[in-house]
């Protein structure tokens, strides 16, 4: 069994591998547009070595965590609040909903004159993405809670208090999770756009820099460690999600 599940992991990795190899070598694509995976492994290696990749992939989880941190520590009590009380719901839904719709890379020119091209400005990008992202996977969470369990807690004697902390906060903690692990995709997949604000390092910067000398190879390179880290991250995040909602019933199909 466990052989079996090490082969499901690896297995759509290596198709995707060959796929890509075999276009790239196929000659229906011009090889200087298409690396191939052994060009690419090649180039990261180098840059790895060289300390560029690693200085740019900090800076860019730098980035990242920050921007994530600070959204879901907004979005999680206002998530509560729409989600828990009618009337902050009738008052706030239409404003998220507005703002949400708005991609991030269309508020950089203000970002750049409120805040300038320094750090605070990239890092109030990922927060932007993060922070609408979370809210609404916090706030879809919270209002599908079922009132039975207050109304247990009740009848058993439980005060504001304990009602709160012992059933509302255990019960909006995989909400809380599944937001912050949404938010952390929705802010990778807003990265390049959060570096195009002056930045020297990071992985946007990395691929805007190489497209200017159309360097496709770093270009890949800077795809496949975003996505990397990403994937990384988001597999830390679940595994911690497992062992805090351990109590979570889940359904798995044989």
């Amino acid at each position: 069994m466990r052989l079996r599940q090490i082969g499901l992991l690896l297995l759509p990795w290596c198709l995707l591998i060959l796929g890509w190899h075999l276009m790239a070598t196929s000659g229906w694509v011009n090889e200087a547009l298409m690396p191939t995976p052994a060009h690419v492994a090649s180039k990261f290696i180098e840059l790895l070595i060289g300390g560029r990749l690693g200085m740019d992939i900090l800076k860019s989880t730098q980035r990242v965590v920050l921007g994530v941190s600070l959204g879901i520590a907004l979005a999680v009590p206002l998530g509560f609040l729409i989600g828990w009380y009618k009337d902050a719901r009738t008052f706030l839904d239409p404003l998220i909903n507005f703002f949400r719709a708005l991609p991030p890379i269309a508020l950089i020119p203000l970002v750049i004159v409120y805040f300038g091209i320094d750090e605070p400005a990239k890092v109030i990008i990922l927060f932007y993405a993060s922070f609408f992202a979370g809210v609404i996977v916090m706030y879809e969470g919270v209002s599908q809670i079922s009132p039975i369990y207050i109304k247990v807690a009740k009848t058993l004697g439980a005060t504001e208090w304990e009602i709160f902390s012992r059933v509302i906060v255990p019960l909006t903690m995989p909400h809380i999770l599944t937001a912050f692990r949404v938010a952390l995709g929705v802010a990778w997949a807003t990265l390049v756009a959060s570096e195009l604000v002056a930045a020297q390092q990071g992985l946007g910067a990395l691929i805007q820099s190489a497209g200017s000398y159309f360097q496709i190879d770093i270009i890949y390179v800077g795809i496949v460690s975003i996505g990397s880290v990403a994937l990384a991250m988001d597999l830390a995040l679940r595994a911690v999600s497992l062992r805090l909602v351990r109590w979570q019933e889940r359904v798995e199909a044989q």
